[in-house]
């Protein structure tokens, strides 16, 4: 795997992957990096748990996911916790929301994952039909 970030301005980076999807990160005038970790994790969850419960055959219709970081006051002001909060919208069992979102953040999301060797991860969700 290997990306590239660049910048005109010194200001804000575009970052892209070997496809040139990309992305922009900046301080202030963008999306700031660490708001790019808890977008990360946010990406690799979810598309496990859209993965997973269409493989349960659960007739899931959308997700979001709002992430909060707690980060410690002093430098570097690292992430100490996480909780990420999933709204899913269609019929869906309670069990199979659960199981599948246990799933990502135990054993598939590979961000999750790291960052809970650092960092307390935390998860609730919600179901709307």
């Amino acid at each position: 795997m290997k990306v590239t970030l660049t910048s005109d301005d010194l200001k804000t980076f575009h970052g892209s992957n070997i496809k040139e999807q990309g992305i922009t990160l900046g301080n202030g005038n963008a999306v700031g990096p660490m708001e790019g970790v808890l977008l990360s994790a946010a990406g690799c969850s979810t598309i496990d748990i859209v993965m997973i419960l269409e493989k349960m055959r659960q007739p899931i219709e959308s997700i979001e996911v709002q992430v909060e970081g707690t980060r410690q006051d002093a430098i570097p002001r690292i992430f100490t916790h996480m909780h990420l909060h999933y709204i899913l919208k269609g019929n869906l069992k309670d069990k199979k929301v659960k199981e599948a979102v246990d799933l990502s953040i135990d054993k598939y999301c590979s961000v999750v994952i790291m960052l809970a060797k650092a960092v307390e991860i935390s998860t609730s969700y919600e179901i709307s039909k």
